[in-house]
């Protein structure tokens, strides 16, 4: 089967909520100095490049609206992230989406309903359009119900990490062998 938008055949996603699933979240991490990996994190990204998936990251970024941090200090530790994923493992994150909008935000700039902001579906939305993505065979991993609500309206199957290791918990859902 191929995409409509012409890319070659369907293929698995794994969309991954990043605060509390690829980095601890000590509330509202906007900024370098304040991302921490999560256990295995970088691990499972490597495991799903190497079985085929592609790798989106999906993330309400309220800090934005609410002042905390700037969408350039965000887009900033995006690209630190994708760095430091390489170095490590030599895994990819293929592409992002976030949601820095909020219908209460400090900063009227970013004051507004969207879809795109969990539980809404809009980011893993824009994310199959944009690339040759297959929601029957994706995984949707976040750490809250909203997470798992934007999966369910998108048509992807959703899981609830709540901590640990995302590599051990990872692996057997994309059925692939733990790379030790």
């Amino acid at each position: 089967m191929t995409s409509q938008n012409g890319a070659g055949l369907l293929r698995p996603a794994l969309f991954l909520d990043r605060d509390g699933v690829l980095n601890h979240d000590h509330g509202y991490v906007g900024t370098i100095d304040r991302f921490e990996w999560i256990d295995g994190a970088p691990e499972a990204i490597r495991v799903a490049n190497d079985a085929g998936y592609l790798v989106f990251v999906v993330t309400n970024q309220s800090g934005i609206a609410r002042g905390y941090f700037s969408q350039p200090q965000f887009l900033e530790l995006m690209e630190h992230l994708r760095h430091d994923l390489a170095a490590r493992t030599g895994g990819r994150i293929d592409d992002f989406r976030h949601c820095p909008w909020l219908p209460d935000a400090t900063l009227s700039e970013w004051r507004k309903d969207n879809d795109w902001r969990k539980p809404g579906a809009g980011m893993l939305f824009d994310l199959m359009r944009s690339w040759p993505v297959d929601p029957s065979r994706s995984l949707m991993v976040g750490d809250k119900d909203s997470d798992l609500a934007a999966a369910a309206s998108a048509g992807v199957e959703g899981r609830l990490f709540s901590g640990g290791n995302l590599e051990d918990f990872l692996s057997p859902l994309l059925d692939v062998e733990l790379v030790k």
